[in-house]
């Protein structure tokens, strides 16, 4: 007789809760340990190298790394674990009672399918108030070559700036973005550079809606000659906040600050797609625990004496692996531009999803 509950028996669904969380949590802290291990033996040089540092830093590096490992691998820890408690209850005849007392495979799935839903939220929540600061910190730590990290002083460097054809790049910008040193500008007509104008010195002017550029060297490609002039009117159209508008890295910053910076940087005419592709990303990488139990479930059906178990655990492991491997590399095309950014971000999950399903539906017999 086939049981409808979605879950029908209070009892069986926390013994198979119990045993996907403590698998999941004891390959997590396993990965953790190796991981943050052979991290810290490839940075602790670096970080001891620098005068002042000690023991403290490595400790500090430990406490920022951790986080960003336990994003990055919980869902891998997931499918691990899965794959783990599976073989179990393959091995010791589980599934085929389950089965026996009339449950299918997607009944059987459900409990770990609603707990991945409450570690994905738990992974989004972590993200937001833990990961990003993390990640924020040891980067800007890391690129100042671990010496203490100096306070902000409002200036930003080496700043790009699309104007209609003509690319700007300017080296310091000053607080505000109201004045900026060693302007470069690449003027192009018709996709092709006419001019490059170099600048010591820019100065917004305050309803022109230019800037004054200062000991200026011309280059004309046309004429193949060089000019300089002490000043001259150029920028037309660049506001200040385009100046001001640092690259955004989606990784160092939560949810809604990054959503608050995409509008900010399309109303400042910079490119989005890398922004918008990881602002999906924020939900969909989480939610990528969801599909861990369904990958792995090709381990916990067919009979253990069949001599397949060991093969079913690899094939799931190798569909946990195809996924992150097609997750990165969809988010690598949406950064370039190459793919739309909510098809870089959920094209992966939905095509797992489906994949899943369909390697289920054809193995649980």
């Amino acid at each position: 007789m086939i049981n409808l509950s979605f879950f029908p028996s209070r009892r069986l669904a926390f013994y198979m809760v119990r045993l996907f969380l403590t698998r999941s949590l004891a390959v997590l802290l396993a990965l953790l340990l190796i991981l943050m291990t052979l991290d810290l033996l490839g940075e602790s040089g670096k970080i001891l190298a620098v005068p002042g540092n000690g023991d403290a830093d490595l400790w500090r590096y430990v406490s920022l790394r951790i986080p960003m490992l336990v994003s990055r691998f919980l869902p891998f820890s997931v499918l691990l674990g899965t794959l783990i408690a599976f073989v179990g209850l393959n091995q010791n005849s589980e599934v085929v009672a389950m089965k026996a007392a009339g449950l299918s495979a997607h009944q059987i799935l459900a409990p770990l399918v609603v707990a991945s839903i409450g570690i994905a939220a738990a992974l989004f929540a972590f993200n937001e108030a833990v990961v990003v600061n993390s990640t924020r910190v040891v980067t800007a730590w890391g690129d100042n070559d671990y010496k203490p990290i100096p306070p902000s002083s409002g200036i930003q460097g080496n700043v790009w700036v699309l104007n209609g054809e003509d690319l700007i790049r300017a080296g310091i910008v000053g607080r505000g973005g109201t004045s900026a040193q060693r302007i470069t500008i690449y003027d192009r007509g018709g996709g092709v550079l006419q001019r490059e104008i170099d600048a010591a010195h820019a100065v917004s002017r305050p309803g022109s809606g230019d800037w004054l550029l200062q000991d200026v060297r011309i280059y004309d490609a046309n004429m193949n000659v060089i000019r300089r002039v002490p000043s001259m009117v150029g920028m037309q159209g660049v506001t200040p906040n385009q100046l001001t508008l640092a690259n955004v890295d989606p990784t160092e910053l939560d949810y809604w600050t990054l959503k608050k910076r995409i509008a900010e940087l399309e109303a400042a005419g910079r490119p989005v797609d890398e922004a918008r592709a990881g602002l999906a990303h924020k939900i969909a990488g989480p939610l990528s625990t969801l599909l861990m139990p369904l990958l792995a479930a090709v381990a916990a059906f067919g009979l253990a004496r069949s001599g397949q178990v060991l093969l079913r655990a690899v094939i799931g492991m190798a569909l946990g692996f195809a996924y992150f491997v097609v997750d990165n590399f969809s988010l690598a095309m949406g950064n370039a531009g190459t793919y739309p950014p909510l098809v870089a971000a959920w094209a992966p999950f939905l095509l797992f999803l489906l994949i899943g399903e369909t390697v289920l539906i054809r193995t649980e017999e």
